[in-house]
């Protein structure tokens, strides 16, 4: 009988090279790499939450002061009840007012032209419907007054849409309402006006101002040392005359 037998050494020799296998066995590696890939994945998975959530709320934003505004154009032709009939007999001299309105859900922004047969000014008048306020600024000497927004004057942008639809399809015959507005303080940042009258007003002398009826002691102000300025424009079924003076 022919008995085989192996060296002990060669045989220790041979399980020490396969030794090195079992460590580099992927199946041994692969939790540690699911765990880095897990967490990669998470990181990854919050960055793109981050900013689609950034993206949303910058969308709203851009929504909110951007949305696309309908542009209209109008005319009407008034009739100044101050003057007496003498200003109803002859329909045919009536004067005009033309404008432009852009209007938004919360925003209108009229366009004034000079006048052609009359004194006046050229000017932009915004009205802010979430903030109340109204601001004119007038384009020959580049100031803005600003004052709470008239409500019983100012229709709501919906009603506005519609009489320019009006307005639109040909002129309209109304009457002349005059109001008269007083400058009262200088303002020196616009920015807590909002961001329509911050656009409208930055890097233009501004000023705050009140109806002259609302003042104290108003029969004893004197109208010749004022320096006005006038506008006609409409945001109502009649015309309105704004007549703005600094003291």
């Amino acid at each position: 009988m022919v008995k085989i037998a192996f060296n002990s050494a060669l045989a220790h020799k041979a399980l020490g090279k396969e030794a090195p296998a079992a460590v580099t066995d992927p199946e041994l590696a692969s939790p540690a790499v699911s765990e880095g890939s897990t967490g990669r994945c998470l990181l990854t998975l919050l960055g793109i939450a981050f900013i689609l959530s950034g993206l949303i709320v910058g969308g709203a934003c851009l929504y909110r002061y951007f949305t696309p505004k309908r542009l209209y154009h109008g005319a009407m032709q008034f009739s100044d009840v101050s003057g007496g009939a003498a200003a109803e007999s002859q329909p045919y001299y009536l004067p005009r007012v033309e404008e432009e309105m852009e209007i938004s859900d919360s925003m209108a922004v009229i366009s004034v032209p000079p006048p052609r047969f009359r004194p006046g000014d050229p000017a932009y008048i915004l009205h802010d419907f979430n903030r109340k306020l109204t601001a004119y600024l007038d384009l020959t000497l580049r100031t803005c007054f600003v004052i709470p927004l008239n409500t019983s004057v100012v229709l709501p942008p919906q009603d506005l849409i519609d009489l320019f639809s009006q307005l639109m399809s040909g002129s309209y015959h109304s009457y002349l309402v005059q109001e008269d507005l007083v400058v009262t303080e200088r303002i020196l940042d616009v920015m807590p006006l909002g961001f329509y009258i911050h656009r409208l007003c930055d890097g233009k002398e501004t000023y705050r101002m009140q109806r002259r009826s609302s003042l104290p002691g108003v029969g004893i102000q004197k109208r010749s040392t004022e320096e006005c300025f006038t506008f006609h424009h409409f945001e109502n079924t009649f015309v309105t005359q704004t007549r703005i003076c600094k003291a």
